[in-house]
């Protein structure tokens, strides 16, 4: 929205200076200086284009999407690549944690289940005892990665 706003905004600005400029077309200092501002609009007119080209943000490539989907989302490449990179280190954390509990005779990885987003796990389930909650909690905190474990186990009377 600031973009477009922009646009405009600079569309009018040139349009007014070139149209202020042009009763001065006998003034060299006016005509260089119309000269600067065409140039101006044009560079800036060129890298509107470029950044629209770059996020694929042509009409019909928005007519398309909100046809199929009903919505337009793009994201920078940066963030695109950071939670690509968050999403297999929280996947390799899960993993990690699931392997341990298999590992461990006195806790059920089929009855503990692991979530993992931006390095916080969720372990949630059901445990035999208290004892075996701060095991689990002591599993995923020694696992690499893991900024915070939150714990809604539950001890299963047996």
């Amino acid at each position: 929205m600031k973009l477009l706003l922009g646009i405009v905004l600079g569309i009018v600005l040139v349009v007014g200076a070139i149209w202020y400029f042009a009763d001065q077309r006998k003034d060299p200092r006016a005509q260089e200086m119309k000269q600067n501002i065409e140039s101006g609009a044009t560079q800036m007119k060129d890298s509107i284009h470029s950044k629209l080209d770059a996020m694929d943000l042509r009409p019909e490539t928005i007519k398309a999407e909100l046809a199929r989907t009903g919505k337009v989302v793009r994201q920078k490449a940066g963030e695109a690549g950071n939670a690509i990179a968050d999403a297999t280190a929280d996947a390799r954390i899960t993993g990690a944690i699931k392997a341990k509990l298999v590992a461990d005779r006195d806790l059920s990885a089929l009855s503990i289940s692991v979530n993992t987003t931006a390095g916080r796990v969720t372990l949630s389930g059901t445990v035999s005892s208290t004892e075996n909650i701060q095991k689990a909690i002591t599993l995923a905190m020694d696992t690499q990665g893991v900024k915070e474990v939150v714990s809604t186990l539950q001890v299963k009377n047996a």
